[in-house]
């Protein structure tokens, strides 16, 4: 029975990691014969296609994004469901792929979009609250990076009060330590003025 249990767990790493490794980004970027990773942020995210390629793009590959870990994190929680730990290492191991696509010479997205996934899947009710709490800091600060910083910081804190587990809460804290270090060139950005405000986004310039 454990060696069924180890051998579902291993699969539910897999199948997120591969799950989460699919770029949308990456293919429209070909399609459309664009290089994204020298135009825009140089990211291979629902922001940057949208900077590049426009909303109706970025919106695809958000949801595809938000889509693929969320799909990863059902299917761990329909083989293993007396284990909630499976959702958050199935939705960790998708934000890993995503970040670090082997095929892409393991340079991929910055997760966001993946976190989000994994969020929703864990817990509906947390993922609406984050999503309103991050909405509501990049409106005030300007700047979109707080939205993923906020969620990254939050989301263990509420597993483990939820849960009372320090494993669970210690998942998502790597899985958002993870979102936080990918985001460190935007912080670079912010300092030399080049990041793009989302107020001045929002209205196009």
């Amino acid at each position: 029975m454990r060696s069924r249990m180890v051998l579902r767990v291993l699969f539910c790493l897999l199948n997120g990691y591969l799950l989460g490794s699919l770029s949308p980004a990456a293919l429209l970027a070909r399609v459309k014969d664009v290089n994204l990773r020298t135009e825009g942020t140089g990211n291979l995210g629902a922001t940057n296609t949208t900077l590049v390629l426009g909303k109706q793009y970025g919106v695809l590959v958000m949801v595809f994004d938000v889509g693929k870990a969320y799909l990863a994190c059902k299917v761990a929680s329909f083989l293993l469901p007396e284990w909630e730990m499976a959702i958050l290492l199935a939705g960790a191991a998708a934000v890993v792929g995503h970040a670090f696509p082997f095929y892409m010479k393991f340079r991929g997205g910055k997760g966001v979009a993946a976190f989000g996934g994994m969020i929703l899947a864990f817990d509906p009710w947390f993922f609406l609250i984050l999503l309103i709490n991050a909405v509501i800091l990049m409106l005030i600060v300007n700047y979109g990076v707080v939205g993923p910083m906020s969620a990254s910081a939050l989301f263990p804190v509420m597993v483990g009060v939820r849960s009372r587990s320090i494993l669970e809460a210690l998942v998502c804290a790597v899985t958002g330590l993870l979102i936080m270090l990918k985001h460190w060139n935007v912080f670079e950005r912010m300092r030399d003025g080049s990041e793009t405000k989302v107020r001045d986004f929002l209205k196009g310039k």
